[in-house]
């Protein structure tokens, strides 16, 4: 459904208007508390903030793991889709959270992605067919202090390719 919207919204809107004011009107995203605040016309740079709130905070009135986690965790996966285009797949394999501080007071992200890494991806899908791609993000306080870290592992492929892997694992079922 998602897909459909930002197709359709495309003829009126540049893609990064759409990342932002789609992911901050979602209800999926909205409930995470977390708010995009930035997003750069190429995509390669999404920046998020969130304040602490009644529906965020833990026991000791901190920001909850779980909320940071949830909001980080979409971002690198769609803005990657979005960057590389219709023609690749890209999935959340794993995520590893350490955190490293409690955060009480407004925190950010930065989600960044170089024109090197791009073209590194493009150049090993295109060698490999898919591949494992690595991304370290933080969580700061207003001071830049890290509150936690995130290592994300995606899984990037070649759509055709995808399909393929995707009609072969049922065919053998």
């Amino acid at each position: 459904m998602y897909k459909i919207i930002s197709t359709f919204l495309q003829r009126f809107f540049k893609a990064s208007t759409i990342f932002k004011y789609g992911f901050n009107w979602s209800p999926m995203y909205r409930r995470t508390t977390a708010k995009i605040i930035q997003v750069d016309d190429d995509l390669h740079k999404v920046i998020i903030k969130m304040k602490p709130n009644w529906k965020n905070r833990n026991f000791v009135g901190s920001i909850f793991g779980g909320s940071m986690l949830s909001a980080t965790d979409p971002i690198y996966m769609i803005q990657l889709l979005q960057i590389l285009g219709d023609g690749y797949v890209v999935w959340d394999k794993s995520v590893e959270a350490r955190y490293k501080k409690p955060a009480k007071d407004t925190i950010y992200g930065e989600f960044l992605f170089t024109s090197e890494e791009i073209k590194t991806i493009k150049i090993e899908v295109a060698n490999q067919n898919e591949i494992d791609f690595n991304k370290t993000m933080h969580l700061v306080d207003k001071n830049q202090n890290k509150i936690a870290t995130f290592k994300k592992n995606l899984y990037i492929a070649n759509k055709a390719y995808y399909k393929q892997k995707l009609k072969q694992r049922n065919s053998t079922k």
